[in-house]
């Protein structure tokens, strides 16, 4: 690997990394907003606004250019509608699938178990991209860092707790989220071979959620009530839900993962945990224990271990 290689490839790392810390707290933004909102309604308003900024940003229309002219018109309308269903999949599984599964999953099984099941997400994404990615079938040391990971969540969910509760209904959707997060970044990384900007990307992707999330809206009691952004902490969260952990962190996601591979991103996740606890222990007062800094300590251990590059031997 030459120096540019290196470069780009820190540069895919470090834009993981920003994401995945400020996913980890938007747990605060979203413990506020839980008071007035209903989650569906948080989740409309931060999507709503993502794309409105990605618009913004770069308000260009995402354009077919046809690169041979010589191609029938019947193969680039195939290609096209191929496409098309690349960024609905990617829509469907990432912003509707997995923002709606992990917030229900709430209302029935615990905080903890949900936890602990989301870390899963780097496996779910590991054991998709043997299938449907070229090239990025994990070594060895990818399951062992998983393995240490997820102990070190289960440290950090379960601190305190004396009795691990089975919920079958809301483990069940914290595993479809999981899952739907791992289907995600198989279909980022395809899509980063259409050539397109990422911010183009970012908004079909947004726009695509939003859409498939509109038969629940009524079922699941969304208000368009926006009154209560008149509450100077409501506005705030709602802003930053939507600007930094959206528009901003999906974006630099999607660049981290056309970088590194959808495998290596992904691994990233097992941040959020750690960064969640300590928001909270420098926000909102609380003391960290010995179990949470001993399941940090293995988190990070799994992260490294995942990421590690094992030298090749001369031949």
């Amino acid at each position: 690997m030459n120096s540019k290689q290196k470069v780009t490839q820190a540069k895919g790392h470090s834009l993981a990394l920003i994401s995945a810390i400020i996913w980890g707290t938007t747990f605060i933004a979203t413990t506020f907003l839980l008071r007035y909102f209903q989650p569906i309604e948080i989740i409309v308003y931060r999507f709503m606004l993502g794309i409105i900024a990605l618009l913004i940003t770069y308000p260009h229309r995402l354009s077919r250019r046809q690169k041979n002219p010589l191609r029938p018109s019947e193969h680039i309308n195939r290609t096209i509608l191929k496409q098309e269903f690349h960024f609905a999949g990617a829509g469907l599984a990432g912003i509707t699938f997995y923002c709606m599964l992990e917030k229900t999953a709430l209302n029935f099984t615990a905080a903890s178990n949900v936890g602990v099941i989301i870390s899963t997400a780097p496996l779910f994404t590991a054991l998709f991209a043997i299938r449907l990615l070229a090239g990025e079938k994990p070594k060895k040391n990818f399951y062992f860092g998983c393995i240490a990971a997820i102990i070190g969540i289960f440290l950090i969910s379960f601190n305190g707790a004396t009795i691990l509760a089975l919920n079958p209904l809301g483990d069940l959707m914290a595993v479809g989220a999981a899952s739907a997060w791992g289907i995600y970044n198989i279909l980022l990384k395809k899509i980063s071979s259409f050539g397109y900007h990422t911010i183009q990307v970012n908004r079909r992707i947004f726009s695509y959620g939003l859409l498939f999330m509109i038969p629940l809206l009524w079922p699941m009691n969304f208000r368009l009530d926006i009154a209560r952004l008149a509450n100077p902490v409501n506005l705030l969260s709602i802003l930053f839900l939507g600007l930094a952990a959206s528009a901003f962190s999906f974006t630099i996601w999607n660049v981290a993962v056309n970088i590194l591979g959808a495998v290596k991103t992904s691994v990233y996740i097992y941040v959020i945990p750690i960064v969640t606890v300590i928001t909270s222990v420098l926000i909102l007062g609380e003391r960290i224990t010995w179990m949470s800094a001993l399941g940090i300590a293995f988190t990070l251990a799994g992260l490294f271990i995942s990421e590690h590059r094992t030298k090749k031997k001369p031949q």
